[in-house]
């Protein structure tokens, strides 16, 4: 069902589109967060380490794949607003095109680096066999991820979140079910982990095509579409391929910093690991605004309705700052408990995790701002601006301050987890920048176009 983004409420259409693509993220973080729990209900820190370091190589892969997508989305949700529903079905079929080879390749990928990105990750000896158990059997499961963020991007580009919602549900209820199976009565580990979820990401997909030829999505293809177009994939990618860099640099500053932990002992590695699982979980939120505000920007972009997609990142930014300040009152009250919920009978592992996670909560409300910004760039075409402030903090902030924390501060972990609010600070600063030159952009062109009429 389609959702015009361009007219009513702000409020209110924000959080139709919003609720459901929440909803949706929510049950795929809790399921992936359900590997970790599970498995640290039946296995020590050394399967739980394993779990976390291979779950957050295949969180790398698809931030990217997601990233990818988002040129998807905004397309079609810019033709949707315009009105142009040939325009939506040439970016449909060019988008299957080009994810099929990306799939391939991050197969591929994934194949030829296994032992080498566990090395670069400095993983734990103790952990070493189970992370490699867990990514050879993720290996089958790319396919599945990448067909379902290609069909799910499809549904929000058209303004239909509820679909995705649904998929992902099945999925969650399958791997939750077989996790307990396979790693609680089969005893297979990490192993257990990555299969179910891969079996859960296959029942995903084929769920999401069926309802999608079921009940269509309201633009009619046809076989011409599916041809290769080079405007339309230049397109798709022009706007994916920043974003895919962007989320993935972002993602290498995250291994990197697991790498620097991973160094110090199996404990400070689970430690961390659970923190990195938990942030994931409650960046949801903001993650969720950026998908809103990038498809509700382009929708009215598309409509010539610039004021609109200005109110809406207003909006976004808003709900991000109240968001994230009620995350970090809640980290400095109760982190042990909420760390000590992954794992059981290793004091150590939840004392360090409970320093993290009091300094790094706060990165909730600072990088909630700079995904809203990011968001309205992709709407305008201008993901480039979103790579560079990211690179930068990543570069010149976050990175090294992770590395400064260790070396300085190697008995806690309260200043390692401060690296990335530090350098979404600097995000938030670099986007206000570019923002101000979006808006100098368009007034000039505004201008010209007035000055046009009057000769």
């Amino acid at each position: 069902m389609q959702l015009d983004l361009t007219s009513g409420n702000i409020y209110q259409k924000m959080f139709r589109f919003a609720v459901p693509y929440l909803t949706a993220c929510f049950l795929q973080s809790f399921y992936g967060m359900a590997d970790l729990f599970i498995a640290g209900r039946f296995n020590g820190a050394a399967v739980v380490s394993a779990v976390s370091i291979g779950s957050q190589v295949m969180h790398f892969l698809t931030v990217v794949i997601v990233g990818a997508a988002m040129g998807t989305t905004i397309m079609i949700s810019r033709a949707v607003g315009g009105k142009d529903k040939e325009g939506a079905a040439k970016v449909i079929g060019g988008s299957v095109l080009v994810f099929s080879v990306i799939a391939v390749l991050l197969t591929a990928v994934l194949i030829l680096t296994t032992d080498g990105a566990l090395a670069m990750l400095k993983t734990p000896p103790e952990a070493f066999r189970p992370a490699r158990a867990y990514l050879r059997i993720c290996i089958f499961g790319v396919p599945f991820i990448t067909a379902y963020n290609v069909i799910s991007g499809i549904f929000r580009g058209v303004g239909d979140t509820k679909s995705p919602m649904f998929f992902v549900a099945l999925a969650g209820i399958i791997n939750i079910g077989a996790d307990y199976i396979l790693i609680g009565l089969v005893g297979m580990g990490a192993a257990g982990a990555a299969a179910a979820t891969v079996g859960a990401q296959a029942f995903s997909v084929l769920f999401a095509l069926a309802a999608m030829a079921r009940r269509g999505i309201g633009i009619r293809m046809s076989g011409k579409y599916f041809r290769p177009d080079r405007n339309v994939i230049r397109r798709i990618l022009g706007i994916g391929l920043p974003i895919s860099c962007q989320e993935g640099f972002i993602q290498i500053s995250f291994l990197v910093i697991t790498a620097i932990a991973n160094s110090r002992g199996v404990h400070v590695a689970a430690a961390v690991g659970i923190v990195e699982k938990i942030i994931s979980f409650l960046f949801l939120v903001p993650g969720a605004m950026l998908s809103t505000v990038s498809a509700m920007a382009a929708q009215n972009a598309g409509a010539g309705f610039h004021d609109r997609a200005n109110r809406t990142l207003a909006g976004g930014i808003r709900v991000c700052v109240i968001y994230g300040l009620a995350v970090f009152v809640i980290a400095q009250l109760a982190a042990e408990p909420i760390v000590g919920m992954f794992v059981s009978g290793e004091p150590e592992v939840v004392l360090l995790g409970g320093q993290y996670f009091r300094t790094y909560a706060i990165d909730c409300m600072i990088a909630g701002i700079h995904f809203c910004f990011s968001g309205y760039f992709s709407a305008y075409g201008k993901s480039v601006y979103s790579f560079a402030h990211n690179v930068i903090s990543i570069v010149t902030v976050r990175i090294p301050g992770a590395w400064l924390a260790s070396v300085l501060w190697p008995e806690t972990l309260y200043a390692l987890g401060g690296a990335a609010p530090l350098g979404s600070a600097l995000s938030v600063v670099l986007c206000i920048y570019f923002y101000q030159k979006i808006r100098k952009n368009k007034t000039s062109a505004a201008e010209e176009q007035v000055l046009q009429k009057n000769l």
